[in-house]
């Protein structure tokens, strides 16, 4: 029975991943800030048989309590909000990557027991996916410039012949290419801890996750992930907002393979300073989600498409999962249908307020939203 530490451990994917290793027997500790964004009060859900510290792993003493006797730590703690990282720039780069630098220095300085540490990495560190071009072959486009969207030509084109690409899934060794603070953060998080784990001889993964939903979603939270926002609108009668043109593409993957991946990354020793995807494999359009969200949720709201553009955000991005596949023996199973239908059954007695019209004001006025509403 090992004792394992999670930090994030109370929020919507670290909290599921306090329920596995319990039930795996293992002995669980959590830390967490409990952000009032995230948390306006301490959830309901917590497993009563895990241990709770509420605080910030920036502080010291806190962090070194928590540590005590701990053999394998998943480091879930970070501030998650791409569009929100644009103008809280010290905030993201403090909490997550200052944050992490407070796990490491306190690794290296000597915590004996440790023998394994997980990081949640994210799919934004890449930027824009991966794509082919039919004359050239593969190619790694640089992100659209803000003449390119306000003309509403969406797609990407090839580097060096200018024709149309088409998306194919991204591999781990695709060039990183972050497009927001909060992607750059996340990159840092990964490399520092990959840097550490590798120099002090502590097994290290990283696990570069993709879009992720499922019940415990900060519903209220306008910067979670976008299945979220989506239903949080339908739940106050009002119709998905989608930026672009709807047809830009995600990989979106139920926190409980995500769950899957982590144990595993947690176990497995083939893994062992890698950085690997946890996504599906499949493609689906913005558009789409929010017209299969109102549709299990039976509302007739079609989803109003803005043409809007956010700065940061990219057009295709799907994971590869081979690595996955071979190091861990990942197996996602949940489909998409059948995970929005069990995230949709939970919101329902999940009360939420929708911000997300704020959340929108707040860029436009900072020029960060743009384009025809």
């Amino acid at each position: 029975m090992a004792q394992v530490l999670v930090t994030g451990g109370a929020g919507f994917i670290g909290s599921h991943l306090v329920d596995s290793l319990v039930e795996g027997g293992d002995r669980v500790r959590v830390l967490d800030a409990l952000f009032p964004q995230v948390h306006p009060q301490r959830p309901s859900y917590l497993n009563p048989q895990a241990e709770y510290l509420f605080g910030d792993l920036r502080d010291k003493a806190l962090l070194l309590n928590s540590l005590r006797g701990v053999e394998t730590i998943y480091h879930l703690a970070a501030a998650v909000g791409v569009g929100q990282s644009m103008y809280q720039i010290g905030h993201y780069v403090d909490v997550n990557t200052s944050g992490t630098a407070a796990l490491l220095q306190a690794l290296a300085d000597g915590i004996p027991s440790v023998r394994r540490l997980v990081v949640a990495s994210s799919m934004s560190i890449y930027g824009e996916g991966a794509y082919a071009c039919d004359r050239c072959g593969p190619v790694y486009p640089v992100p659209r410039s803000s003449d390119q969207m306000a003309q509403g030509r969406w797609e990407m084109t090839c580097p060096r012949c200018s024709s149309e690409v088409r998306t194919v899934p991204t591999p781990e060794d695709k060039p990183l290419q972050p497009t927001s603070i909060y992607a750059i953060t996340k990159r840092d998080q990964e490399e520092m801890s990959l840097v550490i784990g590798r120099a002090y001889g502590i097994p290290t993964v990283a696990l570069r996750f993709f879009n992720v939903y499922g019940p415990r979603q900060a519903l209220s939270n306008p910067y979670t992930g976008v299945c979220a926002i989506f239903q949080s609108r339908l739940q106050h009668g009002e119709p998905p907002l989608v930026f672009e043109d709807g047809l830009q593409t995600r990989d979106f993957v139920s926190v409980h393979d995500i769950v899957q991946g982590l144990v595993l990354a947690g176990k497995r020793n083939e893994a062992n300073y890698h950085a690997l995807n946890l996504g599906t494999g499949q493609a689906t359009s913005i558009l789409a989600v929010a017209e299969l969200l109102a549709r299990l949720y039976g509302k007739d709201l079609p989803p109003r498409v803005t043409h809007q553009f956010r700065a940061g955000d990219i057009r295709h991005c799907v994971a590869d999962v081979r690595r996955a596949r071979e190091y861990l023996g990942f197996r996602p199973s949940v489909s998409l249908e059948e995970g929005l239908q069990e995230f949709i059954g939970w919101s329902r007695s999940s009360p939420s307020q929708d911000h997300s019209g704020e959340a929108i004001r707040e860029l436009s006025d900072r020029g960060l939203v743009r384009g025809s509403r």
